[in-house]
């Protein structure tokens, strides 16, 4: 088992001891109030596409969905440069495959935009994601990423469910822009639920 499901496995046994007492004091102050704004769980089909922006949607192949992912969004730091940039939320998380497929950690600034007046809104996440894959000479299945640690950019649309909970459609993908001597992009695409502090 890779090094990325096993720090995937870990914290999720650590949420799942941990949930029955966050649902009680979800909606009272919390110790994670101010520093984590949301955690994220999410399912995802794997490798749907290899390009970075989500245009070739005719293409997608939909059919592996084998990929579980954990996110921790912080609050945007209370600081004038992140203010002038849009307060980003910085965040760290994961997309583990459970198949036979490549597994990505990321980290990463994701900005969100409410649309008007509306539960809805839009997202972008910038980043570096490290990967589990072959960098060059991998097998018919698997990607030749290039590079150990490549661009991360994550787009999606979702929505306020609850004062408490949110539901996410994301693209993400990882891939190196050119840089390495392989670079086979890895783009999934699923849905992220929601909680926040």
């Amino acid at each position: 088992m890779s090094v990325l499901r096993t720090l995937f496995f870990s914290a999720l046994g650590l949420v799942g001891a941990v949930a029955p007492v966050a649902a009680q004091d979800l909606m009272d102050p919390h110790p994670l109030a101010g520093v984590v704004d949301e955690l994220r769980i999410g399912i995802h089909a794997h490798s749907v596409d290899s390009t970075m922006l989500p245009f070739s949607v005719q293409n997608w192949d939909l059919s592996h969905i084998e990929d579980v992912s954990f996110d921790v969004l912080f609050t945007s730091p209370d600081l004038d440069a992140f203010r002038w940039v849009g307060a980003p939320r910085p965040e760290i998380g994961a997309t583990i495959n459970l198949g036979d497929g490549d597994s990505i950690a990321h980290l990463g600034l994701t900005w969100q935009l409410p649309v008007f007046e509306t539960p809805f809104y839009l997202e972008g996440t910038f980043g570096a994601a490290i990967n589990d894959g072959y960098l060059t000479g991998a097998p018919e299945g698997r990607k030749n990423f290039g590079c150990r640690v490549n661009f991360y950019e994550r787009f999606g649309v979702g929505a306020n469910l609850s004062e408490n909970m949110t539901a996410t459609l994301t693209y993400e993908h990882t891939s190196n822009n050119g840089w390495c001597d392989a670079n086979d992009g890895l783009s999934n695409f699923g849905l992220r639920v929601g909680w926040k502090f």
